[in-house]
């Protein structure tokens, strides 16, 4: 009877772990560089409103999809971006200038980005909100954040990912910088703006 007992048992539990592998497919996504992709810093100043572009963007992603069904995203395992501080570009060569130097490029040559925790809720016409908790770090301090990301499932099978995050550059000990010497003051308060197209990788 125990015997029995036994038998039974590590069958179920093989039969649960082997559900739990069929119930969830994870696939890695990679960004990929595209004219699509773009990241923005927004600001304002005394004179003018002002923003910086970038289009190199590294990062990856680990989605987790229905089985059999790699349109409907579950969940989120991870996800991270990052962007070399001087591959920002506006179109004032002297606000690029002071801008690295207030980021301080020299010692902290990136803007990163990681995923804490996401909540997944399916919305129409196959677009996905992530209401997500992570840690973003500008001149090498680290903030947790909490953000709205929006995913959609392109027909080519790659993953857009757009959203936004204001906050305060003294938070993160960046002096607002100046230029045209000192006439133009930029604002405390910057938004994060991207738009991210993530593209599955081979044997994922």
């Amino acid at each position: 009877m125990k015997k029995y007992f036994f038998k039974t048992s590590l069958v179920v539990i093989v039969c649960m772990i082997g559900l739990g592998n069929v119930v969830r497919s994870q696939s890695v996504y990679k960004i990929e560089e595209t004219k699509d992709v773009d990241m923005k810093l927004l600001g304002t100043s005394t004179l003018h409103k002002w923003e910086m572009d970038a289009r190199t963007v590294e990062g990856e992603a680990h989605f987790v999809f229905k089985p059999g069904k790699e349109d409907e995203i579950v969940s989120i395992k991870s996800l991270f971006f990052a962007l070399e501080v001087k591959d920002l570009k506006s179109d004032s060569k002297g606000l690029d200038k002071n801008a690295y130097k207030a980021l301080k490029s020299d010692e902290y040559k990136d803007i990163h980005y990681i995923l804490k925790s996401a909540k997944v809720s399916p919305e129409k016409d196959g677009k996905y909100l992530l209401e997500t908790h992570g840690k973003l770090t500008i001149a090498g301090v680290t903030k947790e954040i909490m953000m709205d990301v929006y995913c959609i499932i392109n027909k080519d099978g790659t993953i857009t990912c757009t959203g936004s995050d204001k906050l305060n550059m003294t938070d993160y000990n960046v002096k607002p910088p100046t230029f045209m010497l000192g006439a133009m003051k930029t604002g405390d308060a910057i938004t994060l703006d991207f738009t991210l197209v993530y593209k599955k990788q081979k044997g994922s």
